[in-house]
């Protein structure tokens, strides 16, 4: 018996015939749909889900590195020769230089950092204060070119630039005088004093992260110093370098260039624990989706099997005519394969259509459901965010075929080893 080739056209045309079951045959129909959309849903569910978390990871990074030093080099309380407690940077400007030679290092900039009490407008709340030069200032990305910004801070010496949050906050608006307290003042004979001090609003920035937008102030170096009693010295310094990612190995050389007593504080200090808490929630997420996948994957199964039950005696006619069993195979594996590739196809355009308008999405539900669906405050992003990644599609491609192929090649085996003359005996 001559052998035929795999996958010939004859192969493709049962399966196609026997995929388009006839009326007396409607439950093997329903079975194909079902299964069809099960597969596509659970694809388009998986790659919505690794889009978002995608997302949320890009935007956290970008916002912890666009809007905060990669590295923060600070002193350690001590006493020094005179038994003075010293925590601040004197020759501030040589240990900058110092600093942006060592190799990697893009920006190192000086500056006083304070949190303290802010007011206006009858309302009062707690901000943190960033005194630095203007030419530093204007090293911060999300600062020179945030998500929404009012005023020009090419005014920067003029005044003061505040977060959105701290204007909303305030109800404040440019042009307005921002008053600043701080507890730690003047000493006088009946205790210390709080230091007050008026600024003009010159600049309101929104970088998309509720906790910076919140709280951030940022004001000229030397009026800083003015301001918390720092003539001539700094409390730390914001350190960039060219590949965030490895700022661990820099943290010695930068501790080892600003003296013995400095100590090195990086982002992932910061938001390390976080972003490895985000990435094992979504290793977590992916398996669950990958069992739902699984599932919709064995309804294909189900629907081979009553197939294989319906064509019984079709398989023992065409085996008597000469098919193989390799041939019988094929052609119930084409059909569990036909829907497993048709339903990831349409989950992926679903899929990577959510993904690219989850904006307008995301809005018609925050609508329907009255809004408050999205609280920033909660989650520090102003937006839900989604990036497609092209790993991350052909993830959940790889991931659908793989169980849609794997589980279809059972029933078709089991039709494929069917004895031909039991399937006509008693037709």
């Amino acid at each position: 018996m001559s052998t035929t080739t795999p996958f010939a056209h004859f192969e493709w045309m049962i399966a196609w015939r026997y995929l388009r079951a006839k009326r007396r045959e409607g439950g093997v129909s329903v079975m194909t749909w079902i299964s069809l959309i099960g597969i596509m849903l659970a694809v388009f569910a998986l790659i919505a889900t690794l889009a978002v978390r995608t997302g949320f990871r890009v935007e956290f990074t970008n916002t912890i590195l666009g809007a905060n030093a990669h590295a923060t080099v600070y002193v350690s309380p001590h006493l020094n020769e005179q038994g003075q407690a010293v925590d601040t940077f004197n020759n501030f400007d040589k240990v900058a230089e110092s600093l942006r030679i060592v190799p990697g290092v893009e920006r190192a900039a000086p500056i006083v950092n304070r949190q303290l009490m802010a007011s206006a407008n009858g309302r009062n709340s707690g901000v943190q204060v960033f005194g630095q030069r203007y030419e530093d200032v204007l090293g911060i990305p999300l600062l020179v070119k945030p998500e929404t910004q009012l005023g020009n801070l090419k005014n920067f010496n003029k005044g003061v630039a505040i977060g959105v949050g701290v204007a909303r906050e305030l109800n404040l608006t440019l042009g307005d005088k921002i008053t600043l307290i701080s507890p730690n003042g003047v000493k006088t004979a009946f205790g210390t004093s709080p230091r007050v001090g008026s600024y003009e609003v010159i600049y309101i920035f929104g970088v998309g992260r509720w906790d910076i937008d919140k709280t951030r102030v940022y004001m000229p170096l030397t009026e800083a110093q003015t301001f918390f009693n720092r003539d001539g010295v700094v409390d730390e310094f914001e350190v960039m370098i060219s590949d965030p990612d490895k700022v661990d190995e820099l943290a010695g050389v930068l501790a080892l260039v600003t003296g013995p007593n400095s100590l090195v504080w990086t982002w992932k200090d910061a938001s390390g624990g976080f972003l490895r808490a985000l990435e094992m929630e979504d290793n977590i997420m992916f398996i669950i989706l990958s069992i739902l996948v699984l599932i919709a994957s064995m309804n294909i199964v189900s629907g081979l099997i009553m197939l294989v039950k319906n064509k019984g005696r079709d398989v023992g006619i065409l085996r008597t005519m000469g098919l193989t069993q390799g041939s019988i195979l094929r052609v119930f594996f084409i059909c569990g394969a036909s829907i497993g590739l048709v339903g990831t196809a349409l989950g992926v355009i679903l899929g990577c259509l959510f993904a690219i308008y989850i904006d307008p999405i995301f809005g018609f539900v925050n609508t329907i459901a009255g809004g408050g669906v999205w609280d920033p405050s909660t989650r520090l992003l102003s937006h839900l965010p989604a990036k497609l990644e092209f790993g991350d599609v052909m993830s959940a491609v790889s991931l659908s075929l793989g169980l849609s192929f794997g589980i279809t090649y059972f029933p078709a085996r089991r039709a494929a080893r069917m004895n031909p003359v039991e399937a006509l005996r008693y037709e």
